[in-house]
């Protein structure tokens, strides 16, 4: 299993939203970054990631499982830049703030602190451990 990172303006897509989603989940569409799609295309069934509000908040407050590998993103008219399907697994019992995440000297290397205008990264497992545990 490989694990992510999805970052999304809770103004324009917040947790409560995916959560409504339910088992249906919900594309993640919308972007129009090459890296973050290739991160996309690498995505298979059951990965997991974790769900970040970003800008105003700073801070990862759920878990998602990919439920449909890469596909064109019907929001896009020039058809180069596709999505998954992602839903709601978890709320985190306790949100882990990016200032936390900071703090944290196990973590200098996340590739989240190096590439921040990035909204899909992927998480090392060691990382992904981590955060985990400060979750709780």
């Amino acid at each position: 299993m490989n694990y992510w990172l999805f970052k999304s303006e809770p103004n324009s897509w917040s947790w409560q939203d995916q959560l409504k989603k339910g088992d249906k989940g919900e594309g993640w569409d919308g972007v129009r970054n090459y890296q973050a799609s290739n991160n996309m295309k690498k995505m298979k069934l059951k990965d997991q990631g974790f769900f970040y509000h970003s800008v105003t908040e700073k801070k990862i407050v759920g878990i998602v499982e990919i439920i449909k590998e890469y596909e064109i993103d019907p929001t896009d008219k020039t058809k180069k830049f596709g999505m998954v399907t992602v839903k709601a697994l978890k709320t985190l019992d306790k949100s882990v703030s990016l200032e936390d995440i900071k703090g944290n000297k196990k973590l200098t290397d996340f590739i989240m602190l190096r590439q921040n205008r990035l909204s899909v990264l992927p998480v090392s497992v060691k990382e992904w451990n981590i955060i985990c545990k400060m979750a709780t």
